[in-house]
């Protein structure tokens, strides 16, 4: 299979006059784990969906393992794994049984694993879905999908419902899978858990990639914020090109590029420091910043 487990270019769907993708660039190497993020409508559940094969692109290049999803559907779904934010699952069964189902459709399950992960998710296999919570729902499928020899699963929202015991769960279930050679997209509206999983990130809006990267390298891209408190009246700073600039007394804050805080903090320390507080931006604020421009 190609070491390059999603490759999507140019991606384009239409809805009748409705243009759902514009153009998406999405790609996925071997073993990586990357966080798709974008608000409602921006075209995530749309890319996901083309990728398992239940809807077919208007136009562009799309590829799973090298292979065509929407004529090769089935055989590639031996190789993946799915987890939507809403999981329905077939009421008259256990939750043992939708695990054992789900585990018969797609890649095959790993037995111990799978007992190992109906403890660690404190599920009760036993109670009949009818008599299941929305969270003990996304916890059959998530048992499913971690216990299943998959090379690449797809986690679209996938904590929704969850208790933040139980997210802990998930987020050391995708860092076992990562660590076994597993690829994984994750899309998800909660920044800290992407930040904290994965290594690369995509940022859709409108249906077009606006940003794709390391987390490092998109987090270059936002402003560093610096909190001094100097031990005399604080130095001109007014020669850098700084933002958010607040001075009370010996107090000093502001923003700036990462590429410039050597070169601002070096007329604070010299000046004598009480302390001093450097926190780099967030995976949020950038996203932020990006629908921030975007409306503006």
């Amino acid at each position: 299979m190609s070491e390059r487990v999603v490759d999507v270019q140019g991606l384009v769907k239409t809805f009748g006059s409705f243009r759902a993708l514009d153009g998406l660039d999405l790609a996925l190497e071997r073993g990586e784990v990357r966080g798709f993020l974008g608000p409602n409508g921006a075209g995530k559940s749309t890319t996901i969906r083309i990728l398992l094969g239940m809807v077919r692109a208007s136009s562009g290049h799309v590829r799973l393992f090298g292979a065509d999803p929407w004529r090769r559907a089935v055989g590639l779904h031996r190789h993946l794994t799915y987890v939507p934010g809403d999981v329905s699952l077939w009421p008259g069964l256990t939750g043992g049984q939708c695990v054992d189902v789900l585990g018969a459709s797609g890649a095959p399950l790993d037995r111990t694993r799978r007992g190992t992960l109906i403890e660690r998710f404190d599920l009760d296999p036993t109670k009949r879905v009818r008599d299941y919570s929305k969270g003990n729902r996304q916890k059959v499928a998530l048992v499913a999908a971690f216990a299943a020899q998959a090379d690449l699963l797809v986690l679209d929202e996938p904590t929704s419902g969850l208790d933040p015991l139980m997210e802990e769960v998930f987020r050391e279930c995708v860092a076992e899978r990562a660590a076994d050679g597993a690829t994984v997209l994750l899309s998800s509206h909660i920044l800290s858990e992407v930040e904290a999983l994965c290594s690369t990130v995509t940022i859709i809006r409108h249906g077009r990639t606006v940003r794709a990267g390391t987390v490092a390298e998109l987090r270059g891209l936002a402003r560093t914020r610096v909190h001094a408190v100097t031990r005399s009246a604080p130095p001109d700073l007014g020669v850098f090109d700084l933002h958010d600039v607040a001075v009370t007394g010996q107090d000093v804050t502001f923003t700036v590029d990462p590429g410039d805080l050597d070169r601002v903090l070096k007329p604070l320390v010299e000046g004598g420091l009480e302390s001093l507080t450097v926190r780099p931006p967030s995976l949020d604020e950038l996203f932020l910043s990006e629908y921030d421009g975007a409306s503006a």
